[in-house]
């Protein structure tokens, strides 16, 4: 068998056993930073210091995907490695790995002032193409204090993403901000956390005790906290053991001190008896504050006593016949500045956005109406479901990436009279806080969403919290009216919301198949084998598990099913990534936002086509993914942000429908098994759904509700504007 090289960092000791024998936990240095078991001798190691192993990936049959070391090192961070990092990075574009080797082997650890004093020595290098050497000599002869950061950053271990996104924001002051205060990165730069920052520092010489680390230590755990939890506060009580156990023990009066400073800097905010991160408060005050001011600058719209008549009869144009609580619903859409529908599926939400969007162009033919939803797919919905244009929230606000800003806001806002949010139960507090930032100019805001379903994967729970408020118009649909395939699903769905399953027993659409955690991937593939024997496509099928490790965890199911449903061929391309394999023909799943590219957090497309670095005219590994007809390339810089999407996450899922929906529910994730996630999962099936494994397990989970409900004050903000 093939032996590997991977690089990780030390994290803990699980097992150990005769002759130095242990099972450990590393982070792989892989962007994604997945966590891996390894098993084998291994005798003095250091936590967080980064290794070098070598070795086989084996799947032991009860714990999964594991890598049995043969030997490892230490990985030492010299000038050689930094080198390869700068003369591989954005500033020479036509150069990648292999012609930046051939660089350094020639020239020595001097190579960089070598070429600042005389670039045309570039020339004298062997087996560089002619673009290759233009590009160096164009690179080295750029901004001198463009070159100079990206070395330096370069030497002190930065990913060629972050030294991007550094160079943008700093632009020429990088290096000097960065010697004075490293931390500052974890403030300034998105996609920067603690552990990046401390690295930087630590090769800088910042003690371990210093003011700088401490502070930031704090935003770190608060950060870390609200993502974990979903809450948007902390108590001090909380923070304060959060930090003694990850940092130094501090007595409460001398953390006070420390947090007083943050406090005084405005990166935390003290409201009450809890604390905040000024970001987290801003948004949910903002939201608040907006939200209240529009409402109360503007006046209800007067409808004309034949308004029910108009809707009536643009129903029975689109072949509809709305009931008087539809009728009423779009009444409310019409008439107030801020509404919100909720329900669940089969209840007619987009039947009334089509009521409204008609009578919309009837009453105003001069409007602009935008519609949006959170995820690219959800907005492709919308569209087809609406047959009016849709787009990502992101790409409405104009995100840019690189700077985590948005061209749309309270200085440059949107053009629109009417703003509709789609799959709103998915926005979190701080996306809609810059929405209604850039909101001034509109007129009316209809919120859609399904008050049941998982809320955002950011901090919040922006429509439980508007809703609980009873503020704002509110239409809640609760009659199901699809009849058609899949409406067993559909009151299954509904049953789940009371605590309920008894659907379960007769329905069509539904199937249970009892099974235990170690025959959950074998049933599985043999679930899929069915659908695709029955001329289905593996896009109409979609496996949705909570976790990704484990034996029947999201990894293991899309190794098997890359097996099963696109085994290795020799017409196929293919790049080993760890014990992952990029395939041409994998169906994958898209994990960040790249609106430039136009592809989003939650596209789910094919790999079209591997290009290998030996064919490649810059010696980079490329993969190219379509989505949908929107082709976008990726490279080793970024390899992590594509992932197997045979099986997917159920949060991952949200926004989306499949024919076809397996959702295994098992001991193993019994402990984040609860109402919500249950419900969410299965209302993404459209025609069939199949449930594996305890009925007992599915039970508990369906009666379990919010374990951990979300810590916010966006209610009592609202509230408290009201009065």
């Amino acid at each position: 068998m093939e032996i590997q090289q991977i690089k990780g960092f030390f994290k803990v000791i699980i097992f150990e056993g005769n002759n130095n024998y242990k099972v450990a936990k590393f982070k792989l240095d892989d962007g994604l930073e997945k966590s891996i078991t390894v098993t084998g001798i291994i005798t003095e190691i250091f936590e967080d210091l980064k290794y070098c192993l070598h070795g086989i990936y084996k799947e032991h049959s009860k714990y999964g995907m594991q890598f049995e070391i043969i030997n490892y090192e230490p990985v030492s961070n010299d000038d050689e490695e930094s080198l390869l990092r700068f003369f591989s990075s954005s500033l020479f574009p036509k150069v990648g790995k292999k012609a930046a080797t051939l660089i350094v082997e020639q020239l020595g650890v001097k190579a960089f002032e070598l070429l600042k004093e005389d670039s045309t020595i570039i020339e004298q290098i062997h087996g560089l193409s002619y673009a290759q050497i233009e590009s160096i000599k164009a690179g080295i002869h750029s901004s001198d204090d463009l070159n100079d950061s990206i070395l330096f950053l370069s030497q002190h271990g930065m990913t060629q993403r972050n030294i991007q996104k550094i160079s943008a924001t700093y632009q020429k002051d990088a290096i000097e901000i960065i010697k004075k205060n490293p931390y500052k990165l974890i403030i300034d730069i998105d996609g920067i956390g603690f552990k990046s920052a401390d690295k930087l520092a630590y090769s800088l010489g910042f003690e371990q005790l210093h003011p700088y680390r401490l502070k930031a230590g704090v935003i770190h755990l608060m950060n870390e906290h609200s993502v974990s939890t979903g809450n948007t506060y902390i108590t001090r009580q909380d923070l304060n053991s959060l930090f003694n156990r990850n940092f130094i023990f501090m007595e409460a009066d001398e953390f006070n001190i420390l947090l007083n400073e943050l406090h005084q800097e405005r990166l935390v905010i003290y409201d009450e008896d809890v604390i905040y991160l000024a970001v987290q408060f801003d948004a949910e005050q903002g939201i608040a504050n907006y939200l209240c001011n529009f409402l109360l600058d503007s006046k209800k719209t007067k409808l004309s006593e034949s308004i029910e008549d108009d809707i009536l009869g643009i129903g029975l144009d689109m072949n509809i016949t709305y009931e008087d609580k539809q009728v009423e619903a779009i009444k409310k859409v019409l008439m107030n500045h801020v509404s919100i529908i909720t329900g669940g599926p089969g209840t007619g939400k987009t039947t009334i956005v089509k009521g409204a969007l008609a009578m919309f162009e009837k009453l105003y033919p001069d409007f602009d109406i935008t519609l949006c939803a959170p995820t690219g797919r959800a907005a492709k919905r919308l569209t087809q479901l609406t047959a009016h244009g849709a787009t990502t929230i992101h790409s409405m606000l104009k995100w840019d990436l690189e700077t985590n800003t948005f061209g749309i806001n309270e200085l440059e806002p949107l053009q629109t009279n009417v703003l509709i949010i789609d799959e709103f139960s998915m926005v979190d507090a701080n996306l809609f806080y810059h929405t209604l930032k850039a909101a001034q100019f509109v007129d009316k805001i209809i919120l859609i969403g399904d008050e049941h379903q998982l809320p955002s994967v950011g901090p919040g729970f922006v429509l439980k919290d508007i809703i609980q408020s009873q503020c704002f118009p509110l239409t809640r649909l609760e009659k199901i009216y699809r009849q058609e395939e899949g409406s067993d699903i559909v009151q299954l769905a509904h049953e789940i919301k009371l605590g309920n399953c008894f659907s379960l027993e007769s329905a069509s659409d539904v199937k249970f198949i009892n099974a235990n955690n170690y025959h959950v991937k074998s049933v599985v593939s043999q679930i899929v084998q069915n659908a695709l024997d029955k001329d289905y496509s593996i896009n109409d099928i979609q496996v949705l598990v909570p976790l990704y490790k484990g034996i029947a965890g999201i990894d293991e199911i899309n190794r098997s099913l890359q097996e099963l449903c696109n085994p290795p061929s020799v017409s196929k391309g293919e790049i080993k990534l760890g014990y992952r394999i990029l395939r041409e023909n994998d169906k994958i799943l898209q994990l960040k936002n790249q609106p430039d590219d136009e592809v989003y957090n939650g596209d789910i497309g094919i790999i079209a086509e591997i290009i290998n670095k030996e064919e490649d005219f810059e010696n980079k590994d490329r993969v190219i993914c379509n989505f949908d007809g929107t082709y976008v390339e990726y490279t080793a810089d970024n390899f992590n942000v594509i992932t197997h999407a045979y099986c997917i996450s159920v949060h991952k899922s949200q926004g989306s429908e499949y024919p076809i929906v397996i959702m295994p529910l098992i001991k193993d994730y019994q402990f984040m098994l609860q109402r919500r996630l249950i419900y969410t999962g299965i209302t993404r099936a459209k025609k069939s759904l199949i449930l594996i494994g305890n009925s007992e397990v599915l039970l508990k989970g369906i009666n379990e509700e919010d374990r951990y409900p979300r810590k916010t004050k966006l209610t009592k903000r609202i509230l408290k504007n009201f009065v």
